[in-house]
């Protein structure tokens, strides 16, 4: 008869325990999303959002002149909750005081040539626990319970890292391929003056060794 590894029974039993809260967990509503934004240009988008709930909104210039854009949120009143000016990234939180329709806007109205492109992550609402009851439970977690919530940990640092690591390559890239472009322009650039320089120095080495034959005029009495 062959007995099955108490380790391997574990493990199989975390992966369970893992699936079911997974499947009890609710996601966050959140938004996630890259945009262009033009010179001269303004972009807003809106969220319904309850009363007393927490939003966060991240963003951060990926490409385009000095990698600055303005930004602003309005609550359904129409006041400004929230304004910064030439940021190349920020983040801000903000615990709801009125039920409605809130505005998150992106500007790149001083700007009169460059092209931007952001990315924002706009989150509404707190991560409910991964573990039922878990705020309020008066005893230890098993060790199971503890590799759960520590392997969630794990996986919410590695979406975090994945998205600066992405964010980090996209910029990285677009200043690659701009400086590419640049030394391209500029390889032309010298090609052509080198073949004019070298024209130029032909047509004068040639006229040095042109013999000038005198002309002969003839003298009328």
């Amino acid at each position: 008869m062959v007995h099955e590894a108490p380790h391997a029974s574990s493990f199989q039993m975390l992966l369970q325990l893992l699936l079911l809260l997974l499947l009890r967990a609710e996601p966050l509503r959140s938004a996630e999303l890259t945009f262009e934004l033009p010179d001269n240009a303004k972009q807003c988008f809106h969220e319904e959002v309850e009363q007393g709930v927490k939003f966060s909104l991240d963003y951060q210039v990926i490409t385009g002149g000095h990698y600055d854009v303005d930004c602003y949120v309005e609550d359904p009143r129409g006041n400004v909750i929230y304004r910064e000016t030439k940021k190349q990234y920020d983040s801000f939180t903000y615990k709801t005081e009125a039920k409605g329709v809130y505005q998150f806007c992106f500007s790149n109205e001083f700007s009169t040539f460059s092209h931007k492109t952001v990315y924002f992550d706009f989150q509404v609402g707190d991560e409910p626990p991964i573990l039922p009851d878990m705020g309020n439970r008066v005893t230890a977690l098993t060790q199971m319970e503890s590799a759960c919530v520590t392997i969630h940990e794990a996986l919410k640092t590695v979406i975090d890292s994945q998205t600066h690591y992405r964010l980090r390559e996209a910029q990285d890239r677009a200043r690659a391929e701009d400086l590419n472009s640049r030394v391209s322009y500029w390889s032309v650039g010298e090609t052509i003056a080198l073949f004019v320089v070298s024209f130029s120095q032909v047509l004068l080495l040639k006229s040095f060794f042109t013999e000038k034959r005198p002309v002969n005029r003839a003298v009328h009495s």
